[in-house]
């Protein structure tokens, strides 16, 4: 047996690429079954890891019944002549007003991983490991926000942490308790700062399209971008 074929994760994104595959929830496991309901068989089961890594690759959309199915990807295989890393395909981005709706984006990296591989003039790297990390790890608990039942969330009208229950956690709830994640990190950023790292880490923005939307100078965005990315790996503790 191969690794891939032994792996949970890699096996589990495969069978979600086949029609009518969807992930559900029980008992804090997640289970993926083939079929329109919990009557259905359950192929394989994941930890909450595995479920993690899945909102991560290949991403998870809300199913009007419950519970997850892949976000759509498109075909890999011939990407368009000059722009390597290029994947056509429907992402989930936060808009002004705070509701979440699909729009046509790239499915290869996201705005941060784009940026993890520029220089500087020097031949450096513009962002620092720890930076890309902090990145990664908000850009990943806004998805998993959104993945719940309701596509509508505002960083600034969350419910806060603290009112404890002993009944067992929903999908919805973990969506909740991303979301509170969110805001959280967010709160460790400074107000001048926190749009221009929602437009780019939340609603997969461009830094050109940032500035644009937020008016500001040409380049200006990635030095708040930076300031940004060092307030949340100060708040998640990395490097």
């Amino acid at each position: 047996m191969t690794a891939e074929a032994s792996n949970p994760v890699e096996r589990a994104r495969r069978m979600l690429a086949r029609p009518g595959a969807w992930i559900d929830q029980q008992d804090g496991r997640y289970p993926i079954r083939v079929g329109g309901d919990r009557r259905s068989r359950v192929s394989l089961t994941l930890d909450e890891a595995g479920f993690r890594a899945l909102v991560a690759d290949p991403g998870l959309r809300g199913r009007a019944n419950g519970g997850w199915t892949a976000r759509p990807t498109a075909d890999a295989s011939a990407p368009a002549p000059g722009r390597p890393g290029i994947l056509p395909g429907e992402i989930m981005v936060m808009e002004a007003d705070g509701r979440m709706t699909p729009r046509a984006g790239n499915l290869g990296e996201s705005p941060i991983a784009w940026l993890a591989r520029r220089r500087d003039a020097s031949g450096r790297p513009w962002l620092t490991p720890a930076e890309v990390a902090a990145g990664e790890r908000l850009r990943q608990d806004g998805e998993l926000a959104a993945s719940g039942p309701s596509l509508t969330m505002r960083w600034d009208a969350l419910p806060r942490s603290g009112a404890g229950s002993a009944a067992r956690v929903e999908p919805g709830d973990r969506a909740l308790s991303a979301a509170t994640r969110v805001e959280a990190a967010l709160n460790a950023v400074s107000p001048r700062v926190r749009a221009f790292v929602v437009h780019v880490c939340l609603r997969s923005s461009s830094l050109q399209l940032a500035e644009r939307e937020l008016g500001l100078r040409r380049r200006q965005g990635k030095t708040l971008l930076k300031q940004g990315l060092e307030a949340l790996a100060e708040h998640y503790g990395i490097g």
